[in-house]
């Protein structure tokens, strides 16, 4: 068992966003990981010496003077001796969309005994976005796409969202293309106002017109948040012997040393992270790879990072 040490440490394995994806996977359904991952990370967060986020986590928001008397949450009150309103709807602080790829590819895993598929990993990393955007008071909603839209979930803000939002993302599997850029279109027709854009993807996708969408985005004035997910094979190849290379969406096939081939291999996928990462930084976009081995708490820490910069 991993233990960090220090006053007030506990053991990893009691923080649920600090396991291995496939073993907080395993715990229960996606809606239950996906709570004790948030609040996992809320404890780590409110617990942490580092500095530098100053969210509220409530359901209601603060009173303000002039705010109407006959919203304050009076149970709130007396729980907490201090004023909140009721947050309806309409008075979220930003809408997000989170846009997610369930193309064939993603339904890939190098080895299912150490890594979840990148799509589980998509469905786990959505669900807790959506539970700690929604307790943060911000309206999100769900686009699933392959070559074309699976499901759509409009964008809104009270907390009893997120059931219907894991109901979608338990039913979603991976097959077919990938049509990445009429996903993002579609977002923006419904985002009429300044939005955040969450695309979870392995960005096996038509790249210019992918690259063509996110600018339009952010060209509108959304807030664009790219994760590129990779299973730890993709990244880095194993250090012997072969390895077979397979198209899931052609079924193509290729045979190889991968000793041979390990450091051209490498090169080209630090090639094309770089290219991303150029991309989405000369747009304005935020760009992170993530690879399925990494702790959920660590990729809400960097989405956290973003959202506090939107005020």
């Amino acid at each position: 068992m991993n233990t960090r040490s220090g006053p007030g440490a506990e053991p990893t394995a009691r923080r649920p966003d600090l396991m291995a994806p496939l073993h907080v996977s395993a715990l229960g359904r996606l809606e239950f990981v996906a709570r004790s991952v948030v609040d996992g990370f809320l404890i780590g967060l409110h617990r942490s010496p580092h500095r530098g986020f100053s969210v509220e986590f409530a359901e209601n928001r603060p009173y303000y003077p002039g705010d109407d008397i006959r919203f304050v949450d009076w149970k709130m009150y007396g729980r907490s001796d201090r004023y909140y309103v009721k947050q309806f709807e309409e008075e979220t602080n930003l809408r997000a969309y989170l846009v997610l790829d369930t193309s064939e590819s993603m339904a890939w895993v190098s080895d299912p005994e150490r890594f979840v598929t990148k799509l589980a990993y998509a469905r786990l990393l959505a669900a807790s976005l959506s539970l700690l955007l929604l307790r943060q008071g911000d309206a999100v909603g769900l686009i699933a796409f392959d070559e074309e839209i699976r499901t759509h979930v409009e964008a809104r803000g009270v907390l009893r969202h997120v059931n219907r939002l894991v109901r979608e993302l338990e039913a979603l599997d991976g097959g077919g293309g990938t049509g990445a850029e009429r996903a993002l279109g579609d977002v923006a027709v419904r985002l009429r106002r300044r939005g955040l854009v969450v695309l979870l993807s392995d960005l096996l996708v038509a790249q210019q017109a992918t690259r063509d969408a996110l600018h339009y985005l952010r060209h509108r004035g959304h807030e664009v948040l790219v994760f590129h997910l990779m299973d730890p094979a993709e990244r880095d190849l194993p250090t012997a012997g072969d390895a077979l290379f397979f198209d899931p969406e052609t079924d193509e096939e290729l045979r190889t040393s991968s000793s041979a081939l390990r450091r051209e291999y490498g090169r080209a996928v630090e090639e094309a992270i770089g290219d991303w990462r150029r991309v989405c930084r000369a747009m304005g976009a935020d760009y992170e790879l993530v690879t399925t081995d990494t702790p959920v708490g660590h990729v809400l820490r960097r989405y956290l990072e973003k959202r506090a910069r939107l005020g």
